[in-house]
């Protein structure tokens, strides 16, 4: 009997430069940048996972020829993505579902659990985006906008209060995780981890807008284990890697104000398999 091929077990770590943009507008607090209570800034996964759907949604696209060049896209669908007939994927059966749509092998989906072969319910993606946070309390900017030809009938003019906000500058971490157990119930395989990691870099380049025009990925660690268990802490690679402020608890207004390593410290560096920057 041939031995199953697993996946290794892999972390990374987002290094995102914000210069006076918005990386991730709140829907409660009218579209403010995230920001917590003591006022360090968040970025969601969900947010983040959605730049990458929708790259490889839009075919037609240059980043999907450049990342895709090779791959089936009849492989690569997205699930998540307006327009989708439900009732159609209802009927595939879970093996073609899962040969279809790239986000589900990855990202995991409850789109099954209802679905009554033998119980098939699919939730647990294999890659798991953290929380990105501000390595140091954010100051936002907030602005109104100015129409020369208003909106409404009968105004030559039109104004939005303060419907421009901003992170003035700031640097987040956000971690991400492959899991390669949960690789067996999605049937993903490296081909799906390797085409994530080359969309990466173009996240918020190739899909910025108004207020997020300045969205930097300065760094993108990615470091993979030497077996599918994990060959050392996933935390204190992530812990290596994270960029410390020069101004403690002040926001700041550069990417000088920032110690941003560069390397594995020896000791962990000789414990996996892989390390690299996938921002080249």
């Amino acid at each position: 009997m041939t031995e199953k091929k697993f996946l290794n077990r892999a972390c990374g770590l987002l290094v995102i430069e914000v210069v006076n943009s918005n990386p991730n507008g709140d829907p409660d607090r009218e579209s403010d940048p995230r920001v917590r209570a003591d006022g360090y800034g968040e970025i969601s996964p969900v947010s983040f996972k959605r730049k990458l759907r929708d790259l490889v949604a839009l075919k037609e696209g240059p980043v999907w020829a450049e990342v895709g060049e090779g791959l089936k896209a009849e492989k690569f669908g997205i699930l998540e993505s307006s327009g989708r007939e439900r009732e159609k994927i209802k009927k595939m059966s879970s093996e073609a579902f899962l040969a279809t749509f790239w986000d589900a092998r990855l990202f995991g989906t409850t789109f099954l659990e209802k679905k009554k072969e033998g119980g098939s319910s699919i939730k647990t993606g294999v890659v798991q985006f953290g929380l990105g946070v501000s390595v140091a309390p954010v100051e936002i900017e907030r602005l109104t906008n100015t129409n020369k030809a208003g909106v409404q009938e009968g105004k030559d003019k039109g104004m939005a209060p303060l419907g421009y906000r901003v992170v003035r500058h700031g640097v987040y971490g956000m971690p991400f995780f492959v899991n390669p157990t949960a690789a067996i119930q999605t049937s993903c395989t490296q081909e799906d981890v390797d085409l994530m990691c080359r969309l990466i870099p173009y996240a918020y380049s190739q899909t910025s807008s108004y207020v997020r025009s300045d969205v930097r990925i300065r760094h993108a660690w990615f470091m993979e284990h030497s077996s599918p268990l994990g060959s050392c802490s996933d935390f204190a690679l992530l812990d290596a890697m994270k960029p410390v402020s020069k101004t403690g608890d002040k926001p700041s207004t550069c990417w000088e104000d920032y110690d941003v390593p560069a390397s594995l410290p020896e000791d962990l560096r000789a414990k996996i398999a892989v390390f690299k920057d996938l921002v080249k």
